[in-house]
């Protein structure tokens, strides 16, 4: 099967690459990688599993990116005589469309599987996020070898490891980073949400799956009306990811007593993030948007009660910390708050603590623009560069870091938030 495989001339038959892509994160990193490609083959063909972003790019969505947005192990079991189903499905229309490559944006526990039923001689596989092996159940990194041709990684750290691992791999930066200036400007992202430009404003990301809102949305709300009591100057505000997260939210928001006004939008996560002086945000791509905003923040995460047991009990997470800022940082950067720990008073009075120390905003607000300089690599650039590489059997190539990251840092099992001035420890 003859097909472009570097920029320069195209070949009569278009390159064709499988893709499926999970939630709105992956959405908005397939979006960047179809600019990205197309540029250097015009005919290139994109088809799979996609979000609104993909779509507008020119992908050739057979079903919607929401359809595999489930967390957790527990949690998963209700749906997983659906998604087999779904997995089947997509390797039958896969093998039928033979597509020279297949790329799977995040998601791993869905989009491995299908990598290692389509990996063959005609059709390359590509993991693009790198899955976080080094963090829990890391003898996953076996089946990584078997099923990936390439894994494309958007954390410094993560090459190195999947290389020691014998795992094909490339850091290729975060494409945030690329898309969200070195400085971004809160007038104007004010101006867009039509919000007071002298006001104290609060933003809440409480997540972007219906998961991480039914077990965070109340606490989140009951952390803005924890700050209301106290400092009832400041405004909140809150992204959300759908008009289905915002309903939900909405739905928990009316539980808590007191709760402030939280000026809801459907979308606009750059802006309002922008637009902050703070931010309560969920573990996930948002910390990594709130750190490349450089604004002050607490991050919480809570798993459904059986996947914590299970994690726990079994000691399959293996990081000191779990939200990508202090990753990155290699020590305790920000506030975590995890399962238990996680209140409206802790959240809220967590914030208030980053908000009043002056001195600890401008330390982290330094350290967040050195590792958003870090991150800054044209991100969709490099993975088009790589993949089109990995097509024509070219090795790839990490470029080392400083950073330090998990692999540093192993020996805590399920990770016992530092930093966050909360009493009481994960157990």
């Amino acid at each position: 099967m003859a097909a472009p495989t570097a920029a320069g001339p195209v070949t009569a038959e278009p390159l064709r690459i499988a893709i499926v892509a999970g939630e709105s994160s992956g959405d908005t990193l397939g979006a960047a990688l179809i600019t990205a490609m197309r540029a250097r083959v015009p005919n290139v063909q994109f088809f799979g599993m996609a979000g609104p972003k993909m779509i507008a790019a020119g992908c050739d969505a057979w079903h919607h990116s929401e359809e595999i947005a489930v967390m957790g192990l527990a949690e998963v079991l209700p749906h997983l005589p659906r998604l087999i189903r779904l997995r089947s499905s997509l390797v039958a229309r896969f093998r039928a469309a033979r597509p020279h490559v297949f790329v799977g944006i995040d998601s791993p526990a869905f989009n491995l599987g299908l990598a290692k039923q389509l990996r063959s001689a005609e059709c390359k596989t590509v993991q693009y996020v790198a899955p976080q092996v080094w963090a829990w159940r890391q003898g996953r990194v076996k089946g990584i070898r078997k099923a990936c041709d390439l894994v494309l990684c958007l954390l410094p750290f993560e090459s190195a490891f999947f290389e020691r691992h014998g795992v094909s791999a490339a850091f290729v930066g975060h494409p945030l980073a690329d898309q969200i200036p070195l400085e971004v400007d809160r007038g104007a992202a004010r101006s867009v949400l039509g919000l007071d430009p002298t006001a104290s404003i609060v933003a809440l990301l409480p997540g972007s799956r219906l998961g991480e809102i039914e077990r965070l949305g109340a606490d989140f709300a009951s952390a803005a009306a924890y700050i209301a009591q106290r400092r009832p100057e400041i405004r909140f505000i809150a992204p959300m990811a759908s008009a289905r997260v915002r309903q939900a939210f909405e739905r928990k928001i009316a539980e808590v007593p007191n709760a402030p006004e939280i000026r809801r939008y459907d979308g606009h996560a750059h802006q309002a993030l922008a637009a902050a002086d703070a931010v309560i945000v969920a573990s996930g791509t948002a910390s990594l948007e709130t750190l490349l905003t450089r604004r002050p923040m607490v991050v919480a995460y809570r798993w459904g009660a059986v996947t914590a047991f299970v994690l726990r009990a079994l000691g399959l997470v293996k990081v000191q910390f779990f939200s990508q800022p202090n990753l990155l940082a290699g020590r305790a950067l920000v506030p975590e708050l995890l399962q238990e720990q996680v209140s409206g008073e802790s959240l809220g009075a967590a914030l208030l603590r980053e908000l009043d120390d002056r001195e600890r905003l401008a330390e982290i607000q330094h350290e967040f623009r050195q590792v958003h300089e870090t991150l800054r690599r044209g991100g969709a650039d490099l993975a088009a560069t790589a993949i089109l590489d990995c097509l024509q059997g070219k090795s790839t190539t990490h470029a080392p870091s400083a950073t330090p990251g998990p692999s540093d840092t192993h020996g805590t099992s399920l990770a016992r938030p530092r930093g966050s001035n909360t009493p009481g420890d994960a157990p």
